[in-house]
């Protein structure tokens, strides 16, 4: 939860170059991020992997409005809408992209190779065919905002309860990374996102981050067992309220043009 996933980047940055915000070079630099290269496998019209820009444009050709996000968990299909195939591989993934206006779903696939620190990251997108049908689990931006504050309260209480603290050079690391990146720019989604997006996505990846830390920094105060699953059920619920919202936001695009304020 601590980084953006690469479907965020891929339907955040491939829905400004469908609406024209930005120029297919920007888009592509901006969705391949750290990693070396990323290629789409199984385009229909395709016969082998094609680079993202001629991907993006075959996309467009095949009638495809804009891109959703789904990130899914064991027990919680959030974003998708089938077929089980495409599902299982989704959630084998943790992330995938589903398409408006085509019935295809990209699932990406890394690859990794070299030593740590100089890890060189390739990723294929595969593209499938999904099922035309309402995304599962997603909130309104209005919705998750809610969702979110009334989460945080609760965990933060329960948390604190079982000293659950986020203190340590664990947490600090964290914190500090979490403000480091956001001093690098504000830019957590692409152009032509609506400012409500922006915010409940920043504060789903905030969310996230406590998150993280409570597992990260070990188990505090609580050291019954007892201690511990209560620790764990009160940070259930919040992780998986921050990838709500995380959807909602990267879907906020799409969720417009259905209601015609794009």
């Amino acid at each position: 939860m601590l980084s953006e996933p690469r479907s965020g980047r891929l339907a955040s940055w491939g829905n400004a170059l469908l609406a024209g915000f930005v120029s297919p070079d920007d888009a592509v630099l901006a969705i391949v991020g750290e990693d070396a290269v990323h290629r789409v496998e199984g385009l229909p019209g395709e016969a082998g992997p094609v680079g993202l820009t001629l991907a993006l444009g075959r996309l467009r050709a095949l009638g495809v409005a804009g891109l959703r996000v789904a990130l899914p968990a064991p027990g919680h299909p959030l974003g998708l809408s089938g077929p089980p195939d495409f599902n299982a591989r989704a959630l084998d993934a943790e992330e995938a992209v589903v398409c408006h206006g085509a019935a295809l779903g990209l699932v990406p696939e890394v690859y990794e190779a070299g030593p740590v620190g100089d890890v060189h990251v390739e990723v294929v997108w595969h593209c499938l065919r999904v099922r035309e049908a309402p995304p599962a689990d997603v909130p309104s931006l209005g919705e998750a905002e809610r969702e979110l504050a009334e989460a945080l309260r609760e965990a933060t209480e329960v948390l604190s309860r079982l000293d659950v603290a986020g203190s340590g050079p664990v947490a600090e690391a964290a914190v500090d990374a979490y403000r480091a990146r956001a001093e690098r720019g504000r830019e957590v989604l692409a152009p032509g996102y609506p400012p409500r997006a922006v915010r409940v996505l920043e504060l789903a990846q905030r969310v996230g981050l406590l998150v993280s830390v409570a597992y990260e920094n070990g188990h505090g105060g609580a050291v019954s067992a007892s201690e511990m699953a209560a620790r764990t059920e009160a940070l259930r619920p919040v992780e998986r309220t921050a990838r709500r919202a995380q959807v909602a936001a990267y879907n906020a695009f799409v969720e417009e043009r259905e209601r015609g304020v794009r």
